[in-house]
């Protein structure tokens, strides 16, 4: 089983910046579609941003484009998120998923999640 662990989580003032961290760890991964979602209170987890390393391909959520960035150097590191110019709304618990082989996030690899927190 996949395990994934977030980090970098914390609070910072509207107009800062902060990157989060994904490592995984247990048996290989066979999609190469990971991802950031985040659930703010009272409201739906929702995709920020994904990469599929094999294709070089990238998505991100209307609502940080241009502000986020997701990025992994290869398959044996970490998956990142800059997040720069944050705003109060992006207050949230951010989850790392990865999808499973068929490029199913439900039926993938999810961490415990990291707060972030923006005061504005």
């Amino acid at each position: 089983q996949v395990q994934l662990v977030e980090s970098g989580g914390g609070l910072v003032q509207a107009g800062g910046s902060l990157r989060l961290s994904c490592a995984a760890s247990g048996r290989t991964f066979s999609s190469s579609l990971r991802g950031w979602f985040r659930q703010a209170p009272g409201k739906e987890r929702e995709v920020v941003a994904s990469i599929n390393w094999s294709r070089g391909t990238t998505y991100y959520a209307h609502s940080v484009k241009g502000r986020f960035t997701i990025s992994r150097d290869n398959a044996k590191n970490p998956v990142y998120l800059q997040m720069n110019s944050l705003k109060h709304e992006d207050t949230a618990v951010y989850y790392c998923a990865a999808a499973n082989g068929g490029g199913s996030w439900t039926d993938g690899s999810w961490g415990q999640g990291t707060q972030v927190t923006v005061a504005s």
